[in-house]
């Protein structure tokens, strides 16, 4: 899961405790000595109050817990699977309200896709023509190849397209589309990211003409490669030169070139399962280097070892914290 930000912020620590708390009470009736413990942790302090408020909130919005977490719940405390579920309940407490959500449109747009990937999964496809892709974590395409069209709707995440030539009787147009807009592959090589509002494009290799849905008035844009840029359903970004970094993920590998730590985090959360947070007081420090996306605990070593920063783990590495050192 990605870095997520919210206006209150509670301790990881305290937010573990409601999510055990709510699974507790999930799992059948406290007797009264127990009760008794739930009612003294909750009004022990006004960040317990606000964590148990949210808990509340949380069971209001699903009517129970959803399945996955429910059915850990029954196992034994000390059962992997369900110290796993409570990270899940306790980054769900995190990001309320979006957070029900945002669980909910993850299900949809992964588990009803032709082809997808996990968190810190990639996965390389060859089409019926030839085309390669290749997903990156945490994505979800479809593809659709008919008469007239190849077509690829990238729903969520990010991919990497080699297109090959149309073998059929008439060349049928290449396409990639995002809720932003249309990309037309014009022999090439290129990376597109589907974020929530905007649509990433980096062109390897020969060329990508982009239109935004409906035209909107707005001329279509030719890429050229090595060149990069980003479109809303409204506008396009700025044309910038590709860097060495738009494609490392296709290596393993995630590349930061003084960037700011709470950026590169928000980077290495997309390979991560659980909950990475940075510390304000650092967020603007300044890194470099290559990093391994498939080891993100070995990423995460590398950074307290060459920067001054501490990573703090809770529910055996699931919620991190990243603080100054």
């Amino acid at each position: 899961m990605s870095t997520y930000a919210t206006p209150t912020q509670i301790d990881p620590q305290v937010l573990d405790e409601a999510a055990e708390w709510l699974m507790r009470i999930s799992e059948g009736d406290l007797d009264d000595a127990e009760r008794a413990e739930w009612e003294c942790w909750r009004v022990s302090s006004p960040e317990r109050s606000r964590a148990w408020g949210r808990a509340q909130l949380l069971q209001s919005k699903l009517g129970g817990l959803p399945p996955s977490l429910a059915m850990s719940a029954l196992d034994r405390p000390s059962n992997p699977e369900r110290r796993m579920a409570l990270g899940k309940l306790a980054i769900m407490l995190a990001v309320l309200p979006a957070g029900w959500g945002s669980w909910k449109l993850v299900e949809s747009q992964q588990w009803s896709a032709d082809y997808r990937t996990a968190v810190g999964q990639q996965r390389e496809l060859t089409l019926a023509d030839g085309s390669r892709i290749t997903l990156n974590t945490d994505s979800a395409i479809d593809v659709l190849f008919d008469a007239r069209q190849r077509l690829i709707n990238l729903r969520e995440g990010e991919i990497l397209v080699q297109t090959a030539p149309d073998a059929a009787p008439q060349s049928r147009p290449f396409l990639v589309t995002t809720r932003q807009g249309r990309m037309q592959a014009l022999g090439t090589r290129f990376t597109v990211r589907e974020l929530q509002t905007r649509t990433q494009l980096a062109v390897l290799d020969g060329a990508v003409r982009v239109e935004l849905p409906g035209g909107n008035g707005v001329t279509p844009l030719i890429v050229n490669a090595g060149q990069r840029t980003d479109f809303s359903s409204q506008a396009f970004g700025l044309l910038n030169p590709v860097d060495r970094s738009v494609s490392a993920w296709t290596q393993g590998m995630l590349m930061a070139d003084n960037m700011r730590l709470a950026d590169f985090i928000a980077e290495l959360a997309r390979y991560r399962k659980g909950f990475v947070r940075c510390d304000p007081a650092i967020a603007d420090l300044r890194i470099s280097g290559a990093f391994p996306i498939s080891d993100t605990q070995r990423t995460l070593n590398m950074l307290v070892q060459t920067y001054p920063v501490l990573a703090t783990g809770h529910l055996s590495g699931y919620w991190v914290t990243l603080s100054p050192a």
